[in-house]
């Protein structure tokens, strides 16, 4: 199973076990990081491209992609901001965001980042997201401004809620493909799962 998959996100994998990604030929990760969510779509063939604003990040998945898919051009796989991503109107079959826009520094730098990776997918495809959220742990975290909060596991994340994230897919003009899930990991942070299909 690792060998197939690698390390991919449960609720990814759980997204390409449902068929989600059958149909589907490009698809960018936005964030990438080292390309845990990478190995199955590199094994498969999928026009696959990435980004990530960490240089090291970006050249441990050109060498992955390499051994995996050695006709993948690695100009494929560059250094970017997730808030301007270096692709056309309408490029992506699928964008995968995994674990970062919890990164955003406010609220309309999550704006930018959700509306980029949005202006480069395909009317039809999918936005997969798994970001933190302040839903079931409300209570528990602490604001320090500009929609950041400090967590009880001691780490500071943008958080979404679930009323803002049904409120940004009717701006989108989306569609949730799934209710929005939420993981409470002990009370100590909460991962949210935004699975979104634009219209067209």
């Amino acid at each position: 199973m690792r060998e197939a998959f690698g390390d991919i996100d449960i609720y990814l994998f759980d997204q390409l076990l449902r068929g989600r990604f059958d149909g589907v030929r490009t698809v960018l990760d936005a964030g990438c990081g080292g390309g845990r969510n990478l190995v199955y779509l590199l094994r498969r063939g999928f026009d696959l491209h990435a980004v990530d604003r960490d240089a090291a990040a970006v050249e441990q998945v050109r060498r992955l992609a390499a051994e995996l898919a050695p006709d993948l051009p690695p100009e494929n796989v560059r250094v970017a901001q997730v808030d301007a991503l270096p692709f056309a109107d309408s490029a992506m079959d699928a964008v995968i965001s995994s674990a970062v826009l919890h990164f955003a520094a406010d609220e309309a730098h999550f704006g930018r980042m959700v509306d980029e990776m949005w202006r480069v997918l395909r009317p039809g495809g999918m936005l997969f997201a798994r970001l933190a959220s302040s839903i079931g742990i409300e209570a528990r975290v602490r604001p320090v401004g500009a929609g950041r909060y400090r967590l009880p596991d001691g780490s500071e994340r943008f958080l979404v809620d679930e009323a803002g994230l049904l409120a940004r897919t009717e701006a989108l003009g989306g569609v949730l493909l799934d209710p929005i899930k939420t993981t409470n990991v002990q009370n100590l942070r909460a991962m949210t799962t935004w699975v979104v299909r634009k219209a067209g």
